[in-house]
């Protein structure tokens, strides 16, 4: 333990410019989308007006509703496509500071070929499969300029997975066996990709174009309120003083940030450069600190209600209401994190972890006073989706809530510094002096935010033409049913050797690919196995997938969020990993029960069966953790923790019979560690003091021996353990 600390508290005093750009760093090497240029002149004017024109174009269609899908998703991708070329660079060692004519020319012919297909929507349509060679050479020079996009923003997998798939369906009569096709001609797959609803102009495209350009704009309407400092303070406010505080802080902001935020790698480094070393201060180790972190922020991705964008494409693939997919996916989401928090209870109580000075924290009552009103837009949006209004109208009415609260905000400094002027100078300040303050500060931070949200969705939208690719040549050459029975032959039929393989084929197809790309590769190739072999809702099959598609984040081999957080902490990357994959242990479980047991996610499900499966689950989580990290309340013998395993798996599956074993197992080890804590008087068990040295043969059948000797106690009508 002091080895522990003495190491903990040696920590360089760095300025805050050097970690800025420490963060920056980071970012750049594992979030592809923070790779971008520094313009200066005209060339940042000009990308600044067209992101507003960008953001006024989405704003007025949302608002008035008069511009066809068939035009929109094409005028969407044409700016979305211009402005990667104009803000990404070619390669990362490519001059940030500077814009080449051809990224410019790039940029042009990129909107170009998109204005040409929506001003063109109508005679496209009649004149579908029978399309003139203009139309042709437009499409094609589309297809190339959006995998040159993903190239730039998104990265390399998702753009390798569309390839594989369009070489697929050219060479088909090449294939072996199963995977044998007619194949199919060029001129027929750039009409497939381009000029139907099933590629690129398809639903992914069409829910960027609609729901998720609002939900990211409302996201940097909210960041520009702050309220990412405000969680944070909030999240120190309840768990900063307790047990192993800055790590629960992290779980806590994490879950908090995850609700609108859309990338793994950005909340870990986002959050982490605060909370990790606040952690390795505290006594944690820097692996551990860093995988808290990590995990944390990824289960962001799942944490209701935007969950990485996902939400909304899910609500479109499966054919559900929006606020079906939010309710399905909240129980499973807190689980998630219940389970970390419990493993890092556990791990301060290993260690003897404190909490953080009460005085150095801000006070809960004081801060809700304070800035509680910046939450108002999150709690608006989640109402106004509660009352049935539809997505796109509940993000507006976030977007002015917000807009409310930076001028409450912004009030809030003025009428305070034109106090403190009084009081220090007395200088008297004007109301007209603080609205006109206040008025242009918001102006500011209005055009700011419309200028971030435009830019944030370029990988999202990239992402989602992408998947239109792969969805239009699963849906031309139907290699989606020969994969499903591929993998179903491989599995013999059996359920759980078939989710097993879909599981790790998820992880693969989601190693090193944002959120909403992630769920669309993997809802779209493996969903449909899930629901033909486990027969289970259609939402739980999308979820299952999309749960290990997120999990691919800490995952080793690729396991981005994790590398990210441990190059801050200067841990370990593959120990990063392996503590991040021990903390998310819920996420690798609960998708197993909810596919068996559909009333997890709400399906089917009463209020008493909420609430059992609730209790129950969490409980289960607890004997889970104890068994992971080999702690209750005193270091755990090898039967304690398989008894603490066991109990916990049982608990999580709802059912009466398995809930009452469980409890029953659970509480054997749970008062077991009671009376060795009476008997040995808070020191370690005999196990780690006594049997030393011993092999491993001999020490296991010691330990059993002992086990069966303390469990008889249990059940002994006297206790001799007390005066021992």
């Amino acid at each position: 333990m002091s080895e522990i600390n003495n190491t903990a508290v040696v920590e360089p005093d760095v300025s805050p410019a050097n970690v800025h750009d420490e963060v920056q760093a980071i970012m750049e090497k594992y979030d592809r989308e923070s790779v971008t240029r520094h313009l200066s002149g005209p060339a940042k004017w000009l990308v600044f007006i067209l992101s507003l024109l960008f953001a006024a174009v989405q704003l007025y269609s949302a608002f008035t509703g008069r511009i066809a899908a068939t035009q929109l998703r094409p005028l969407h991708l044409g700016f979305v496509m211009m402005l990667v070329f104009l803000i990404y660079p070619i390669s990362k060692k490519a001059r940030r500071n500077t814009l080449p004519i051809y990224d410019v020319f790039l940029s042009a012919l990129a909107m170009g070929v998109c204005l040409y297909i929506a001003l063109q929507h109508v005679e496209l349509a009649n004149r579908i499969n029978k399309n003139t060679q203009l139309d042709l050479w437009v499409g094609g020079i589309l297809i190339v300029l959006l995998f040159e996009c993903c190239r730039r923003v998104v990265g390399l997998p998702i753009m390798v997975v569309a390839g594989v798939f369009i070489l697929y369906a050219y060479f088909g009569k090449y294939m072996p066996g199963g995977l044998q096709h007619r194949g199919f001609k060029v001129k027929r797959i750039i009409t497939q990709l381009v000029y139907t609803t099933e590629g690129i102009m398809g639903t992914p495209l069409g829910a960027s174009a609609t729901f998720i350009y609002l939900f990211v704009l409302f996201g940097a309407f909210l960041e520009r309120t702050e309220v990412g400092n405000f969680f944070i303070d909030f999240a120190n406010a309840i768990a900063g003083h307790k047990r192993g505080g800055p790590a629960k802080v992290a779980v806590l902001a994490s879950a908090l940030e995850g609700t609108v935020s859309g990338s793994s790698v950005a909340n870990t480094v986002g959050s982490g450069s605060f909370t990790i070393p606040m952690m390795k201060k505290l006594g944690y180790r820097k692996e551990f600190a860093a995988a808290v972190e990590a995990t944390a922020s990824t289960g962001g991705q799942i944490m209701p209600p935007v969950m990485g964008a996902a939400a909304f494409l899910m609500a479109e693939s499966v054919g559900v209401p929006y606020m079906q997919v939010v309710k399905a996916a909240l129980i499973p989401a807190i689980l998630y994190f219940v389970g970390i928090y419990i493993i890092i209870e556990f791990e301060a109580r290993k260690y003897g972890l404190v909490g953080m000075d009460k005085k150095d924290l801000p006070p809960f009552i004081p801060l809700i006073k304070k800035s509680g009103y910046l939450i108002l837009p999150l709690i608006v949006i989640v109402v106004f989706l509660s009352m049935g209004y539809t997505p796109v109208f509940a993000a507006l009415v976030g977007i002015a809530t917000c807009v409310l609260c930076d001028i409450i905000r912004h009030l809030i400094i003025g009428i305070t510094g034109a106090i403190a002027a009084r009081k220090e100078r007395q200088e008297k300040v004007s109301a007209a002096r603080i609205a006109g303050d206040v008025a242009a500060q918001t102006g500011i931070d209005i055009v700011a935010s419309l200028d971030k949200g435009s830019r944030s969705v370029l990988g999202v939208a990239v992402a989602c033409g992408m998947a239109g690719i792969i969805v239009g040549m699963i849906t031309l050459t139907g290699i989606g049913l020969t994969l499903g029975n591929s993998l179903t032959a491989l599995a013999g039929g059996n359920q759980y050797l078939t989710l097993i393989f879909t599981m790790l084929a998820s992880i693969i197809l989601g190693m090193g690919v944002p959120t909403t790309a992630n769920y669309l590769i993997t809802s779209t190739i493996m969903a449909g196995t899930v629901m033909k072999v486990v027969g289970c809702d259609i939402l739980a099959a999308h979820l299952f997938v999309f749960y290990f598609g997120i999990i691919a984040d800490i995952t080793p081999p690729v396991a981005l969020a994790a590398m990210a957080g441990s190059a801050i902490a200067k841990s370990d990357p593959f120990k990063t990993g392996l503590n991040a994959v021990k903390l998310a242990i819920a996420a690798f479980i609960v998708p197993y029960i909810f596919v068996f047991n559909n009333k997890m996610l709400f399906i089917g499900a009463q209020w008493y069966d909420i609430l059992q499966i609730g209790i129950t689950s969490v409980f289960g989580m607890l004997g889970i953790a104890a068994a992971l990290e080999g702690y209750y309340t005193r270091h755990a013998h090898l039967l304690q923790r398989i008894l603490f395993l066991a109990g916990g798996l049982l608990l999580i599956e709802p059912g009466l019979i398995t809930d009452i074993i469980g409890v029953v197992i659970i509480i054997i080890p749970i008062l077991w560690q009671d009376l060795e804590n009476k008997k040995f008087g808070g020191r370690l068990e005999p196990s780690h003091e006594t049997y030393a040295g011993m092999s491993f043969g001999k020490k296991l059948g010691t330990v059993l021996t002992e086990s069966f000797v303390m469990i008889g106690k249990l059940f002994s009508k006297k206790d001799d353990s007390v005066n021992a």
